[in-house]
């Protein structure tokens, strides 16, 4: 890393100022030859349309590049600028600082040896524009737009959109990871009628789902099922048990009382039942047991009585039985009760636990122990992706569930890999599936595009506004999707990077080099998956990094995930998400994410919002006059 000479004193003399007008000088060149040796790089990627974001950028890198500490504090004490906010004009900003200390020194000014054109105003009024033509101009009381990710529900009601736009919606996101082309047709649908109504615009992003890297499904536990009759306090039986059999096809009757169970059976079968028919059957501890038929009900199902507690499963076959004349029971039909829901088993998780992470999608099962509770075979769930899994080795850390459950790869297998958990709750953490995965130091090597979002991007390039790039990471991510926009005549179409990963941070200047003169570009901090994959004590510095390297390039910001969470999903607001709320005023747009409150989320972001923006612009403190001071 470059250093610069030592601190100037606070002694004002010609010699200093001139010593420190030396370092701006060099300062000055060192930034011309990085940048340039950067764009030489990207030089395909930079064309003429517009040459100096991307200039202004490689300019800003090759100054960051560099620690400027000591010369900013030198610069302070002369009272100038500390170059403290030079990310969208970067030139000029040193520009002005060297003609100030050349009048200061009297020596001749220096004309800058890389013209750039871009002045103050030029440089903050362009990510103003590109912003305005990604999302829309924001709304006259606000500088920043605000997207809601729209619930399934918006499919549906069309009253709820309304609202959303009513309550400052600005942009609607539209998840493609869930739901189909139908419920996303209505949504779009009452958005575009919404807009005619107010008379306004709502633009649309469509998230494409990318790679799913995600927990498979959960085995089901076999059904259980004890009816037992009412007893006294003595264990005497007051009152049988009553079974309702309901037509399987029917609207299930609610159960209600204690003693009281009800039960599905295929209607062919019920219609055969008469009263004084009864259903004999062996229970899970191998009891003979029998159901009596007592009274046909008017839905059409059968009321039976059972005397004896009984357990059955799914598996249970039940014998029909009729008396003949001479009082012989015949059996009449043999049939099992229709379960509609089975549950899924349970896997919990601690701490040194096992769990098999499986290519083969089997559905998952918890450990098997012994009666001594020793572990004979470890938990197992398949990973969606089963490429991913051939990219790791022992050692390499894997996230589950939004980093509730962390371990380290323990060895490798032929259908797997086994982890020792070694991050979770001391109660223990449930694994569900669908849920997330990340293996933060792995290189997944898979297409930036999967399968499932080229069929999608039909539908988003005939639809949408801007197009959501999940889990992008590198330059030839960005050049893949551009190039297959074009196939589908979506070349206008907006571009949302979202930088989700640690490939994806490191690679973010060659990423916004490869998109700007292409398309219209954002990029979207998405920062549940980010903190995920570089930790949570360092999402604060990465996401100012971000903030700054895409006002350098010109490019408008969405501050994603789990802004004002509590209060969209559970009417309770917390104080450091205000706190987090206000700090999201920094970016272009803000997005929040959907939950049973969000029009209660969206007016109070709205408000912090419109506050904030008189206090702060970006990284400058706003000083309008304040009552404490008065």
């Amino acid at each position: 890393m470059t250093q610069h000479p030592a601190p100037v004193t606070q002694d004002t003399s010609p010699a200093d100022l001139n010593t420190l007008t030396d370092a701006m000088l060099k300062l000055r060149n060192e930034v011309v030859s990085g940048a340039e040796r950067r764009l030489k790089k990207s030089h395909p990627d930079c064309p003429d349309i517009i040459p100096f974001s991307a200039r202004n950028l490689a300019q800003y890198l090759a100054l960051r590049a560099m620690d400027l500490r000591p010369l900013q504090m030198s610069l302070t004490r002369q009272g100038l600028s500390s170059l403290g906010r030079t990310e969208a004009h970067v030139m000029a900003s040193i520009n002005q600082v060297l003609r100030v200390l050349t009048r200061l020194t009297h020596r001749s000014h220096e004309a800058d040896p890389e013209p750039t054109g871009i002045d103050f105003d030029r440089g903050l009024y362009t990510l103003k524009e590109n912003a305005d033509h990604l999302f829309g101009t924001p709304p006259t009381e606000r500088n920043v737009r605000i997207m809601v990710t729209l619930p399934r529900e918006a499919a549906l009601h069309e009253d709820l959109v309304l609202k959303l736009m009513e309550t400052g919606m600005d942009c609607a996101r539209i998840n493609c990871a869930h739901d189909d082309p139908e419920a996303w047709s209505a949504m779009i649908r009452h958005l575009r009628s919404a807009e005619q109504r107010l008379n306004t615009r709502c633009t649309i992003l469509m998230d494409l789902a990318g790679h799913k890297l995600r927990t498979g499904p959960l085995a089901h536990r076999p059904p259980v099922s004890h009816v037992k009759p009412r007893r006294n306090l003595l264990g005497r039986m007051v009152q049988p048990a009553q079974v309702i059999l309901t037509p399987a096809n029917a609207t299930p009757m609610t159960a209600a009382g204690e003693g009281v169970y009800q039960y599905l059976l295929p209607s062919p079968c019920l219609e055969r039942m008469q009263v004084g028919d009864r259903l004999v059957f062996e229970d899970t501890r191998g009891k003979r047991r029998r159901l009596n038929i007592m009274e046909t009900l008017d839905h059409g199902g059968r009321l039976a009585t059972l005397d004896r507690s009984a357990y059955f499963t799914s598996s249970t076959r039940f014998i029909h039985e009729r008396p003949d004349e001479m009082g012989h029971w015949q059996e009449i039909q043999t049939l099992q009760l229709v379960w509609p829901e089975l549950e899924p088993v349970t896997i919990r998780l601690f701490k040194d636990d096992l769990l098999y992470l499986t290519r083969s999608q089997t559905p998952g099962q918890p450990a098997t122990v012994d009666d001594s509770g020793q572990c004979l075979l470890p938990a197992h769930i398949a990973c969606t992706t089963p490429k991913a899994l051939a990219a790791l080795a022992p050692g390499q850390k894997v996230w589950i569930d939004d980093g509730k459950i962390g371990g380290t790869v323990d060895h490798l297998t032929d259908d797997g890999v086994m982890i020792r958990i070694t991050h979770c709750r001391p109660q223990g953490h449930r694994l569900r599936p669908d849920r997330g995965i990340n293996f933060p130091s792995a290189s997944l090597n898979l297409p930036g595009l999967s399968p499932q979002d080229l069929e999608h991007l039909d539908f988003v390039v005939a639809h949408a506004d801007l197009v959501g790039y999940s889990f992008v990471e590198s330059r030839e991510d960005m050049v893949l999707l551009m190039d297959e926009l074009a196939r589908r005549g979506g070349s206008d179409l907006g571009i949302v990077a979202k930088i989700e990963t640690c490939r994806a941070v490191e690679n973010l200047p060659e990423i916004i080099l490869a998109t700007l003169g292409r398309h219209r570009l954002g990029v979207m901090i998405a920062r549940g998956d980010l903190a995920v994959e570089i930790g949570g004590e360092r999402l604060a510095e990465i996401q100012e990094e971000i903030l700054w390297l895409c006002e350098a390039a010109h490019v408008p910001v969405i501050w994603a995930t789990q802004v004002l969470e509590s209060l969209a999903k559970e009417g309770l607001i917390s104080r450091p998400e205000l706190t987090d709320a206000a700090m999201a005023g920094r970016a272009e747009c803000v997005m929040l994410n959907k939950g049973p409150y969000i029009l209660d989320a969206l007016q109070t972001l709205d408000s912090i919002l419109v506050r904030m923006q008189a206090h702060q612009h970006k990284k400058t403190a706003q000083l309008r006059a304040l009552r404490l001071a008065g």
